[in-house]
């Protein structure tokens, strides 16, 4: 039988966001190939209503995509939903719920998440920020860098709420801004480097913000 800890060193990528971020998602997964070996993870902050995406995106990726679920192991190519009205945690290379720390006002719930990988995960980590309100998210970029993980946010003109990705971008702590379909490509060149290449862009190419159509 697998252990949960077994292969805790694939790429987990958190695609955080909210409002608008349905359109971000589908343009998204739709670019990325199924076997890329990576796990995607949709934080998506909900306030009172119930998630549809576990039933939405599977029209949009041959990935399994599951609803999160307590002790539910984190596999590479498949998309996992977090719950509504749930923080989201990594322990031992499985998910943990736990109830909504801030269930008042705007949710932390990508900030929690982030922060938790940063603290457990063995493997590379990309963090995305797409559209939604508030800033949720922005304040653990700086901690998914800090452990050499990627850091992405959504170009502001293509997302239907820049609030989100905007907060991200002046956190200071962002790698690159790409659409939708950009940031599938690069999600797919860190998860699969070149020889010789590595996935951070060179340090003059970090004194700004890159982008991409």
């Amino acid at each position: 039988m697998e252990s949960p800890t077994a292969a805790n060193d694939f790429p987990v990528v958190c695609v955080g966001g909210s409002a608008g971020g349905l359109d971000a998602y589908i343009r998204l997964l739709q670019r990325l190939p199924a076997d890329l070996g990576v796990a995607i993870v949709i934080v998506n902050h909900l306030r009172r209503t119930t998630t549809l995406l576990h039933k939405i995106l599977p029209n949009c990726t041959k990935m399994p995509v599951e609803l999160i679920r307590e002790g539910l192991i984190i596999r590479p190519n498949h998309v996992f939903i977090i719950p509504p009205q749930r923080d989201l945690h990594v322990l031992r290379g499985e998910f943990r719920l736990k109830p909504i720390s801030k269930p008042r006002g705007w949710p932390d719930v990508i900030t929690v998440f982030l922060r938790s990988l940063a603290e457990n995960w063995n493997g590379k980590l990309i963090a995305v920020i797409v559209s939604g309100y508030d800033g949720d998210g922005a304040d653990a970029l700086c901690a998914i860098r800090d452990v050499g993980g990627v850091t992405i946010a959504q170009k502001l003109e293509t997302a239907k709420q820049p609030d989100m990705p905007a907060s991200a971008i002046a956190s200071g702590c962002v790698d690159f801004i790409l659409s939708p379909e950009g940031i599938a490509t690069e999600i797919a060149r860190i998860a699969k480097p070149q020889p010789g290449r590595g996935v951070k862009p060179s340090p003059s190419a970090l004194s700004r913000p890159l982008s991409a159509d």
